[in-house]
């Protein structure tokens, strides 16, 4: 089994097909390196994403998660929701209040850590990180955030602090995604909650076919 590589100072990644295969580390493609806002995109680009910080670890897992576009699942339960209204919906209006309730949120292999949350936040003010919030009375109820790189969207991480408030952001993203020309969703995995909502896994082959198409298209998230 070949290991992953060890990444030194220069800005570069090996193929994601060359990833751990099995075991506990099967799609972890390499180790080292940074989260600056070069190797971020680059990153995106290649089909890979951090996981970890403290070393910096980079994933192509197999299968990959992904929601279609025309897809999108709502349940009688999220519709009604919707019709009630009772959120307001705001795009990039709150983006490190989000990431930080998302790194709060208790949840197997949380990965959020300050290091992540200052690497997406200077992503963010970099114009390719953004994110979708829903609010109650003037307080942040729901939110999801994720990184734009030409035509694909590469969710990242989403909360709620009131019922169906991720859903509800997430319903909202996908029709930004749809207006705005956007061609791929990557969710990475595939929870039990994208999954109700759509969600369904694609073999790595087939995601990076897509991604080499998707980063070609001039997509504009705001």
């Amino acid at each position: 089994m070949k290991p992953p590589t060890f990444l030194d100072g220069r800005i570069e990644f090996p193929d994601p097909r060359d990833a751990v295969k099995s075991g506990p580390h099967a799609g972890l493609v390499a180790v080292g390196g940074d989260m600056s806002v070069p190797r971020l995109l680059l990153a995106y680009r290649s089909g890979l994403f951090p996981w970890t910080a403290d070393p910096v670890t980079w994933w192509s897992p197999d299968p990959r998660g992904i929601f279609e576009l025309d897809q999108f699942h709502v349940s009688r339960s999220l519709a009604r929701t919707l019709r009630k209204g009772g959120f307001e919906v705001t795009f990039d209006r709150a983006f490190r209040e989000v990431i930080t309730a998302c790194a709060k949120t208790r949840r197997p292999g949380g990965w959020i850590s300050a290091e992540f949350i200052a690497a997406y936040t200077t992503l963010h003010e970099a114009g390719h990180a953004h994110s979708v919030e829903c609010w109650q009375a003037g307080k942040l109820v729901g939110g999801v955030y994720g990184v734009a790189v030409g035509g694909l969207f590469a969710g990242e991480s989403m909360f709620h602090r009131a019922d169906d408030a991720s859903k509800v952001a997430l319903f909202h993203l996908v029709g930004r995604l749809r207006e705005r020309g956007f061609v791929l969703f990557d969710t990475q995995m595939v929870t039990p909650v994208t999954k109700q909502l759509g969600a369904t896994e694609i073999s790595r082959a087939k995601y990076l076919r897509l991604l080499g198409a998707a980063v070609r298209v001039q997509a504009v998230f705001e």
